[in-house]
């Protein structure tokens, strides 16, 4: 979807060069996933991820600071989030054009992650009704599963959650952090018909990602680079 709408964006596998924990994400993983990014990868921008709902800006590459939201309106702008069970989101307005890359835990849902990457496009001029998203490899509801730890901050923040966690044994839940950041995008104007979710668990298939939750110690990178010309 975004990609017929001009966009270029990716998620490395366990195949590209291992990118370790705390290492830079635009090493060699960024020259991997996407061929068709323009000039060298140190322009890619990038956040220390803090697990939060932090917005930075971008206008060139490098670390921008600690967030989990980037955004940019830089014609050519390449966007980093590092990912191994987190949600990876992509948001792009192509008429504006403005684009959104988040990092999106279940601390990051609690705290409104999604929700920020799309008030930071319309505070960009973005129009919540044309902004196209899609959510990469990630943990699903098939193997995340939680205690209260979890439940009570998310229960804290929308009320009953049981559209998204399915009891299933004393004290765990099976929670779908898929649907509750889809929830969010709905919440922001976002037509549910304009979100993408490649539904790839990063759990389920340790033979192509990394997963935190499965013991893996490296990184999966997702990029995502504005049109050079609009």
């Amino acid at each position: 979807m975004l990609t017929a709408a001009g966009l270029r964006h990716a998620t490395t596998t366990r195949y590209c060069l291992r990118t370790p924990a705390g290492s830079a994400p635009f090493s060699v993983e960024a020259r991997t996933a996407i061929s068709g990014v323009e000039g060298d990868a140190g322009r890619v921008a990038f956040a220390g991820q803090v697990h939060g709902a932090g917005v930075v800006h971008a206008a060139g590459g490098g670390r921008l600071g600690e967030a989990d939201v980037i955004v940019t309106t830089t014609a050519g702008q390449p966007l980093a989030v590092v990912t191994a069970d987190c949600l990876p989101i992509v948001l792009y307005d192509p008429a504006r054009p403005a684009l959104a890359l988040a990092h999106v835990g279940w601390r990051g849902t609690v705290k409104g992650a999604t929700r920020a990457a799309v008030e930071a496009l319309i505070a960009l001029g973005a129009d919540p009704s044309r902004i196209l998203a899609a959510i990469g490899p990630s943990i699903g509801p098939c193997c995340y599963e939680v205690d209260r730890v979890v439940i009570d901050p998310l229960v804290a923040a929308f009320g009953p959650v049981d559209r998204w966690a399915v009891p299933h044994s004393d004290g765990k839940w099976m929670l779908d952090l898929w649907a509750a950041n889809e929830a969010q995008l709905a919440a922001s104007g976002v037509a549910r018909a304009n979100v993408h979710n490649a539904r790839l668990c990063t759990s389920c298939r340790t033979h192509l990602f990394h997963s935190y939750r499965r013991g893996s110690r490296g990184r999966l990178v997702t990029l995502a680079q504005m049109p050079s010309a609009y």
